[in-house]
């Protein structure tokens, strides 16, 4: 199982509300994922963080080498913000589009979840908060990746 997987795997049984884990009994209800990230500060800080170590990945900086840089970084900040349950709104063009013909493959997004996790762990982001982003951004690679 990769990384990714167990991660998500983690994430899916954390959030899941798991009765039997607690007798039956509901736990107290959690703060939404984006106050547990800090809010839009740290999610920036994260963000930036993680779009220097794309930089520097020869495995897959290749794919940004055209980007615009601060639309993209503005770009993801909403889209975590929001996925998160921020305030947010993600503007930008859906995944699917946003990657139309760019031929990324499984190993190039598995490289940037490993850069992510990378600048997550940076700022000593808790595994469940990590887990539980991973699991909502995850769904993406369907839209993204288009060379299994």
């Amino acid at each position: 199982m990769t990384r990714l997987a167990t991660l998500l795997a983690v994430a899916v049984l954390a959030t899941s509300g798991c009765a039997w884990l607690t007798g039956g009994k509901s736990a107290a209800p959690k703060a939404p994922l984006y106050e547990r990230l800090g809010g839009t500060g740290p999610i920036t800080a994260v963000v930036n963080k993680f779009v220097t170590i794309v930089g520097g990945d020869k495995r897959i900086n290749h794919y940004f080498a055209k980007a615009d840089l601060v639309q993209l970084k503005k770009h993801l900040i909403d889209m975590v913000c929001q996925a998160s349950g921020g305030p947010c709104e993600y503007t930008g063009r859906d995944m699917k589009t946003a990657h139309k013909g760019m031929k990324v493959t499984g190993a190039a997004f598995d490289a940037l979840v490993q850069d992510l996790i990378e600048a997550l762990d940076t700022f000593n982001v808790p595994a469940q908060e990590k887990g539980e982003l991973l699991a909502v951004l995850g769904p993406m690679k369907a839209d993204i990746v288009e060379v299994p």
